[in-house]
């Protein structure tokens, strides 16, 4: 499960719009942060997770995060300053075996898009020419339909979907998304027919009775992923914050729990923002998390890079520099020489003496990215002055990623495991650290 939020320029204190988001995946399911360069192309078909679509003649740079194993991304911006972030819903229309994936339309409309509309508008064609589907599982059966959050440095679109139906909302300040519909009667576009066939399942009386999210939501589903508790607590913090909106604000969201007095992995539950997977009610972790301030020029995008943002340190990433080498392509099974790895590998340290050590560890993340984001914020305008280069960008996001491998290196050797009261929850990760070779 997912959350993602924006706040365009008018709502934040930086300028320009922010865009957030948390990806959440089956514990053992690496996330993979990748830079991938502007190229050209003379094939004709471009291979997806599943299915071919037909290729373009050049792809932008875009920074991505997605799970190992996918063609498609969780999350990525490009070097337009577009960002894009998918959720998975559930609707009561037939979900396909085959089909693009929401990740590999947000992958292709980030490669193809110098703008939210235009990133918007091809997620929409590729929806109805190709179709969504496709296994989202790495390890079982995972069938869902798709919501977008689609952002630039100017304006901001929802795109939610129910197999080839869809409907848009232009976002006035701040939105937030999650693992539910959440577009009621607020949408400037919809696909042919949407309306009409709600009426004929007999969903709704007519158009003034009609609500996309209503008509079209699986209520059981929709209610076991917790998306609307989530999305009305991400929507509420943004609008508590509106006008002083900066990547401290962002940072604190997606870092949220239910509660945070006391709070342990153990206890978590479906209504936290940062996830911590628990059981078979609770399968899902936060893989990774990217908040993204979507300057006109030179934007920066803080990404973890790691799971559990909660105790992960946010790295600045920019265009013109990219990333630094951060080991082996983690997959998954541990390995050492992985940087997404060795931070999880703190992670589960920490399954039960969290309360003991996270506030520390907050605490010593905390002074880290506030000299970093100082430190970005002053190297971006030094470089769009002509004062400082590329070089001196990557240095930063090296030192950042360096010396958050410093902080888990530190709090791995020193942390102590403690044992748990949860019979269920310790054999639960006994069964995924067996599994992932820990």
């Amino acid at each position: 499960m997912c959350d993602t939020i924006v706040a365009l320029p008018a709502a934040t204190g930086v300028g320009a719009t922010i865009f957030a988001k948390n990806s959440d995946r089956e514990p053992n399911e690496a996330q993979l942060l990748e830079y991938v360069p502007r190229m050209e192309h003379d094939e004709d078909e471009v291979q997806c997770t599943y299915i071919k679509v037909a290729s373009v003649k050049q792809t932008y740079a875009v920074l991505l995060s997605r799970p190992y194993w996918m063609w498609g991304a969780e999350m990525g911006v490009n070097e337009f300053g577009v960002a894009i972030g998918n959720e998975a819903v559930f609707t009561k229309l037939p979900r396909e075996r085959v089909g693009l994936t929401g990740m590999d339309m947000l992958r292709l409309a980030l490669e193809r898009s110098r703008s939210a509309s235009e990133a918007l508008r091809w997620i929409i064609s590729l929806l109805e020419e190709y179709g969504q589907g496709g296994n989202c599982s790495a390890t079982g059966k995972l069938y869902y339909h798709n919501s977008f959050i689609i952002a630039d440095p100017h304006e901001a679109w929802v795109l939610e979907t129910a197999g080839r139906f869809w409907v848009a909302e232009k976002v006035e300040e701040v939105r937030s998304i999650s693992n539910a519909l959440s577009i009621e009667r607020s949408w400037q576009m919809a696909s042919k027919g949407v309306v009409e066939y709600a009426v004929e399942r007999g969903w709704c009386k007519d158009e003034r009775d009609f609500s996309f999210a209503k008509c079209y939501s699986d209520r059981f589903y929709t209610a076991v992923a917790k998306g609307r508790y989530r999305q009305r607590f991400t929507q509420s913090a943004l609008e508590r914050r509106r006008g002083g909106i900066d990547f401290s604000a962002a940072a604190s969201i997606m870092r949220s729990h239910s509660f945070e007095e006391g709070y342990s992995p153990a206890k978590g539950s479906m209504k936290d923002v940062c996830m911590h997977a628990g059981g078979l009610t609770r399968p899902s972790q936060t893989a990774g998390s990217m908040i993204a301030v979507l300057y006109e020029r030179c934007p920066i995008v803080w990404v973890t890079g790691t799971s559990s943002p909660c105790i992960s340190l946010y790295k600045p990433f920019f265009f013109e520099a990219g990333l630094p080498d951060l080991g082996p392509k983690p997959g998954g099974r541990y390995d050492h020489e992985s940087y997404w790895w060795r931070h999880e590998k703190l992670q589960r340290l920490l399954l039960h003496s969290y309360p003991r050590y996270a506030p520390r560890i907050r605490s010593e993340i905390s002074a880290a990215e506030a000299d970093l984001v100082k430190r970005a914020e002053q190297l971006r305008l030094s470089y769009l002055d002509g004062e400082a280069d590329a070089g001196e960008l990557a240095s930063l996001t090296k030192q950042a990623f360096e010396m958050g491998a410093s902080i888990d290196g530190k709090w791995l050797s020193s942390a102590k495991p403690e044992r748990g009261f949860n019979p269920a929850y310790a054999v639960y990760w006994f069964r995924v650290n067996r599994a992932a070779g820990l």
